[in-house]
């Protein structure tokens, strides 16, 4: 597993501490011997990078995102992108669309979020608007999916049944774990899979550290079961953590949340 080091952060200022997140998950990961599989971790064997960007500049982040990532998707099996906020979503999204675009095969997003990130979007979009904007420039609508949503703004729930994006409550996944996550997996079956993390998709009480929590989200064990059984997806291409804010963790409860998910994809 490659994992590159993202530390974008575009949210009008609320997202501030989250480019410190991947440095802090992965002096985390040193504590981690090993994850439930049985797999011995050592922290310093990591096929590891950082994409070293300029957070005063978005226009030339999101590019050299963007670059980077493609080339990325086209030299390795699979990655990790650590964040940083979920506007980084937006380019490396663009990224590996366009590298499935010219392998000609279908994409599949599956974002697990609390929120739809789906407002009227910038030119550089925020960790509110980037899945909006990737979907304007061509990400196929029906191949995406969002788990977990439990705080949509009106013009968002517009914007997605106008465009029939398909959508998991979260009363879904907490009733009913393992169908769901069959579903899932079922959705993206034949797709090249890239699975996105806003870690607000967990409830504040087991993720506190984040810029928008909402109560009533999955507890760490319902996700780290999810986070097993997509793991063993072959199609799995590529999965990016986000929204972890260092600044705002107690005890680590959140970063070490982040390593224990980053320790079950190794």
């Amino acid at each position: 597993m490659f994992i590159v080091k993202i530390p974008l952060i575009n949210g009008l200022g609320k997202t501030k501490g989250c480019e410190r997140a991947g440095n802090a998950i992965l002096n985390c990961l040193k504590e981690i011997h090993s994850n439930e599989s049985g797999n011995v971790i050592d922290s310093s064997l990591l096929d590891l990078e950082e994409i070293h960007i300029d957070n005063n500049n978005l226009e030339f982040s999101n590019k050299l995102i963007y670059e980077n990532s493609l080339e990325i998707f086209e030299t390795k099996p699979r990655v990790v992108f650590l964040g940083g906020d979920h506007s980084l979503s937006y380019s490396t999204g663009k990224a590996f669309l366009d590298y499935c675009n010219s392998r000609k095969k279908q994409p599949c997003l599956i974002v697990f979020d609390s929120h739809a990130d789906c407002m009227f979007p910038m030119k550089e979009p925020t960790h509110e608007e980037w899945l909006r904007k990737l979907i304007e420039e061509g990400f196929p609508k029906e191949s995406i999916l969002i788990v977990g949503l439990r705080n949509v703004w009106k013009d968002e729930i517009t914007f997605l049944r106008e465009n029939k994006i398909k959508t998991l409550s979260i009363s879904n996944l907490t009733n009913e774990l393992q169908e769901m996550c069959d579903i899932i997996m079922e959705f993206s079956n034949g797709k090249e899979l890239y699975v996105s993390i806003d870690i607000d998709v967990i409830d504040p009480a087991f993720a506190p550290a984040t810029g928008y929590p909402e109560t009533g989200g999955l507890t760490s064990r319902q996700f780290i079961y999810l986070i097993q059984r997509i793991k063993k997806m072959k199609n799995l291409r590529a999965v990016d953590l986000v929204e972890i804010n260092e600044k705002k963790d107690k005890d680590k409860i959140t970063v070490k949340l982040g390593a224990k998910m980053l320790s079950e994809l190794l």
